[in-house]
């Protein structure tokens, strides 16, 4: 097989991906590159899941591209208008033609001789394979498994009559009209999911072991609706995006630091929705906001269908399955006819591939986080891993157009590759993600490091990332460069140094 070569391969055609590729275009633009992907569509996460209500759980004009306006009038857009928005960038900025899809990874091998990547792929529907070279290769994979949802053993599992299906693997033959459904989770798809369904079921009952903080937000952004009046669209965009990150870093930080008033007002905008009858013990977690992720519901609509009786919500733990619904821990029993396991996702980076570096694999959870954006020990590669804590963009935006200054700057001092290194006194053994959520927990050893102290410590904030990636100098001593003029002038100097010493 003859491989094709690339300056750049980015690896997935999602959000990321399509966002990566469309920086290149505009920075880097003669950088030749190809994109690979594993389905057949584009689009990522936005296309894979097909549940009711799909939708962001982040505003768009933060979750969309700095660069591309979002011109709709919800900001929490449903995963429709989502996946049209990444196809509109992929067609503006040409993206089509670079795209091979039905091509899954199944090998990523660096040579530090060559300074490229050698990427084998597998074709889904014949099991061919392809070699694709690179000398910088890009991560948009995500963070989580394609294949299969984190789905619990339950007990007692095959004993139920009824449909059993994970949102990931949600299609659009299941039908729940007038049937009784019940949704295992208390996450953002749990909560997506129940008004969606009451619409059309006979009830909806959320059934979660524990309660999650569940915040209201606007559906709208009614200040950029009636700017756009007056003001050009780029520019609307800009102040709703300046406007939005800055509303969603106020809330985190007051969360970390007054955790307990963040905590009273949430519950008293929760119990002021659903009214004075309802047990508020259902959104009452005993952790401190934004411990774990916080749900947002556009306009309320989860604590509506509650209120009117649609759907219902139990804290308990499940005893077993039954032949027709579940029999929980107090005894109590739920009929179902449809259970929706809303229970995670399985984290994985890199689409589960483990790299080698001139023959030796490279293990990500022993690899240390560089400014967010690289992984210490593989040479010429970005992992774009967005916000947990914000929009998931806000970072992956930056991250691309760090990779495409490092590019740049590598041309232009001839570098052949650059590897980041950490020294031992950076070095810590805590987990990248800071949150205690279930899904994050279970894949902790899945997951690259974060050091003590910058570059390798992840910060989750958009407005200190800005100046370290975007305007710090490239050549900073958390990277090792190889060839080109830098190291030459360093090497010159060092033996005139050795010659009169």
């Amino acid at each position: 097989m003859s491989a094709r070569h690339f300056d750049v391969l980015i690896i997935g055609a999602g959000l990321s991906g399509v966002g990566a590729a469309a920086h290149l275009r505009r920075q880097s633009p003669g950088k030749s590159f190809a994109l690979i992907e594993r389905r057949q569509s584009i689009g990522g996460t936005w296309d894979l899941f097909r549940y009711p209500g799909i939708r962001s759980d982040s505003d768009m004009f933060t979750l969309g591209y700095s660069f591309k306006p979002w011109k709709e009038e919800k900001s929490i857009a449903s995963g429709g208008s989502i996946l049209n928005y990444i196809k509109e960038t992929a067609s503006e900025y040409r993206l089509d033609n670079h795209i091979h899809y039905g091509q899954k990874v199944v090998s990523l091998d660096w040579s530090s001789p060559e300074a490229t990547w050698t990427v084998i792929t597998e074709s889904e529907s014949d099991g061919s394979q392809d070699i694709f070279t690179c000398n910088y290769l890009m991560g948009c994979t995500g963070y989580y498994n394609y294949d299969a949802g984190y789905t619990p053993a339950f007990p007692g599992a095959e004993n139920f009559k009824g449909q059993v299906v994970h949102p990931q693997k949600w299609s659009d033959d299941i039908d729940y009209g007038n049937k009784k459904v019940l949704i295992i989770g208390s996450g953002a798809t749990a909560v997506t999911l129940v008004p969606a369904m009451a619409e059309h079921a006979a009830h909806v009952t959320m059934l979660q072991r524990s309660p999650s903080y569940v915040a209201t937000v606007p559906e709208k952004d009614v200040i950029s609706i009636r700017l756009r009046k007056f003001l050009p669209e780029n520019v609307v965009y800009q102040m709703a995006r300046v406007r939005n990150v800055g509303l969603q870093r106020t809330v985190y930080k007051l969360s970390k630091q007054r955790p307990k008033i963040v905590r009273k007002a949430l519950l008293a905008m929760a119990s002021k929705q659903l009214g004075a009858d309802f047990d508020m013990k259902h959104f009452s977690p005993k952790y401190n906001p934004w411990e774990e992720r916080l749900c947002a519901v556009p306009n309320g609509d989860l604590f509506k269908v509650l209120k009117e009786g649609k759907a219902s919500v139990i804290t308990d733990a499940i005893d077993t399955f039954t032949s027709n619904g579940i029999l929980l821990k107090s005894g109590k029993t739920i009929e179902a006819d449809i259970i929706v396991t809303a229970t995670g996702l399985d984290l994985q980076m890199l689409g589960g591939i483990t790299p080698t570096v001139d023959g030796v694999q490279k293990n990500i959870s022993e690899s240390m986080i560089y400014k967010g954006a690289m992984l210490s020990g593989l040479p010429n590669m970005t992992m774009i891993f967005g916000y947990t804590n914000s929009s998931w963009t806000l970072k992956a935006d930056m991250v691309s157009e760090f990779t495409c200054r490092l590019l740049n700057y590598m041309d232009k001092n001839s570098i052949r590759y650059c590897v980041p290194e950490a020294h031992q006194d950076d070095i810590a053994d805590s987990p990248f993600l800071d949150l205690q959520s279930g899904y994050v927990a279970r894949s902790a050893d899945k997951l690259p490091r974060q050091g003590k102290s910058a570059p390798w410590k992840v910060v989750q904030d958009y407005f200190s990332d800005i100046p370290v990636l975007k305007f710090s100098q490239i050549n900073d001593e958390g990277l090792r460069f190889v060839g080109g003029r830098e190291q030459k002038n360093k090497g010159v100097f060092n033996t005139l140094l050795s010659t009169f010493s």
